[in-house]
């Protein structure tokens, strides 16, 4: 490519980071990756009564997990709004926008003939070619205009989109919109444009419900002689049934899926193939997705967010990460988990070596975080242990009888580990004529309150001599 690729994302501040706008910001950050551009992250915050510094917060730090980094200090739109201001000033002035006086009432007459007559409501264009005397004679009655741009009405506005194709639009069809308010307030179609433009992007990548919106900044473009940026508009994300995605589908902010226990790096490659492909390939790593990624790749028809697809995917990372990598992420994880806090408050160096000790066997089974921590729960449980209701069942039938005859051969283990261990446990079984399972059930239930674990010689193993004793005798006592 001959000039730098920059790409923006531009959340608006009114609620969390969605997963959408999570999938936006990935793909303009592979984007720009890819061609060793920037992407830059600018705060539309231009609506003043629903931007809050919570949401704020929320996308700054959903990026920063998701390991989205930004190029310099993130932009805030309303703090651009003289710039703003001056621009529409600047195509006043120039004659490609003009001061509008309709009130309200006119505006709702416009609307209601409109719905009359089965069309889409515009603006007539009744001020745009009036009199210099009948603009000071409504200032001089005190009224104050909105400035609207002066939009070319003959031919098509044509987007030439990455993703959806040739676009054509009707100018009949895109009417003066307003580009100061009446307050000397910037609109956002007019910010967006002036922004994109004085932040030097090349492309804009957003979901494709702003495809009209491209139609309309592309007039502010070609009405301020500006280049319009390559527009690449995505299908949005819809829910496993096809329908529009909702919180039941997974509509939910990024923090709820740390919360859930996800791993970054799993959440960013599946909302990776959510409308991108690159052959039949899944799993990619982060640099197989920087290489790979491109815009004409991306599909046309809605993706659809299946929640069990990613948990697959996230299983796939915990089980092919190194023990003490996720150690790592698992112990920054544990603020953010329910349940999470009682580990954590308890979290020394002993318990820290144990749980990498039994990190093999725990992730095997797990799907997320949050199920390693659910897995990881007997080594930290306190004693008497609690004993789910099968566990309590495999001990009522006939397993605490085995483990009262067991435990002194366990007793006599000098060399506390694994290995010996086991030999100890089948060396009673074989004496005893119990099947190995008959043995190992009611030791596994003891041991861990549970019906499933870990490999039940591992468990004892982790547990140390003294601890996994002491919890025998709690139940043969």
């Amino acid at each position: 490519m001959s000039n730098p690729v920059v790409t923006r994302f531009a959340p608006s501040p009114t609620g969390f980071l969605h997963i959408g706008g999570a999938r936006t910001a990935l793909f303009n950050w592979l984007y720009a990756r890819r061609f060793g551009g920037k992407m830059f992250l600018r705060i539309e915050d231009t609506d003043r009564e629903r931007s809050t510094d919570a949401a704020i917060a929320a996308i700054i730090d959903g990026l920063a997990w998701l390991g989205l980094q930004w190029d310099g200090e993130p932009i805030y739109q309303y703090a651009r709004a003289d710039r703003h201001r001056e621009a529409a000033l600047q195509l006043l002035a120039d004659g490609k926008a003009y001061k509008c006086f309709a009130t309200q009432q006119e505006l709702e007459q416009m609307r209601e003939q409109a719905r009359a007559e089965k069309r889409f409501p515009r603006y007539d264009g009744r001020w745009r070619d009036r009199s210099l005397a009948d603009i000071a004679a409504a200032e001089a009655h005190g009224l104050k205009p909105v400035i609207r741009l002066k939009a070319v009405q003959d031919g098509d506005t044509v987007i030439e989109d990455k993703v959806q194709g040739r676009v054509v639009f009707p100018n009949k069809d895109l009417d003066d919109l307003v580009l100061l308010r009446s307050d000397g307030n910037p609109t956002y179609m007019l910010a967006v444009v002036v922004d994109d433009h004085d932040m030097g992007v090349t492309h804009v990548i957003r979901g494709d419900d702003h495809l009209t919106n491209a139609a309309r900044q592309t007039q502010i473009y070609q009405a301020f002689g500006w280049d319009v940026p390559i527009m690449a508009h995505i299908p949005l994300i819809h829910g496993a049934d096809g329908a529009k995605l909702s919180k039941r589908h997974g509509a939910l902010g990024v923090d709820a899926y740390r919360a859930m226990g996800f791993l970054p790096a799993a959440l960013r490659n599946y909302l990776v193939r959510l409308g991108w492909a690159h052959g039949d390939q899944e799993v990619f790593s982060t640099e197989e997705m920087v290489a790979a990624f491109d815009l004409p790749q991306i599909g046309r028809s809605p993706s659809r967010f299946d929640f069990a697809k990613l948990e697959n995917l996230d299983g796939h990372y915990i089980r092919a990460m190194g023990d003490a990598e996720l150690l790592a992420i698992f112990e920054v994880t544990l603020p953010y988990l329910e349940g999470g806090e009682a580990l954590a408050a308890r979290l020394d160096d002993k318990l820290r070596a144990q749980l990498l000790a039994a990190m093999g066997g725990l992730k095997e089974r797990a799907k997320t975080l949050r199920d390693l921590l659910d897995g990881a729960h007997f080594l930290y449980a306190p004693r008497p242990l609690p004993l789910e209701q099968k566990a309590a069942d495999i001990l009522a039938g006939g397993g605490r009888d085995h483990l009262k005859a067991l435990l002194p051969d366990l007793e006599r283990i000098a060399d506390w580990n694994a290995a010996n261990a086991e030999s100890a446990v089948r060396a009673y079984a074989e004496r005893s004529g119990a099947k190995l399972g008959q043995v190992a059930q009611p030791l596994r239930a003891a041991l861990t309150g549970r019906a499933a674990s870990p490999g039940i010689f591992d468990v004892l193993a982790v547990l140390g001599r003294e601890e996994s004793l002491a919890r025998l005798r709690d139940v043969a006592a």
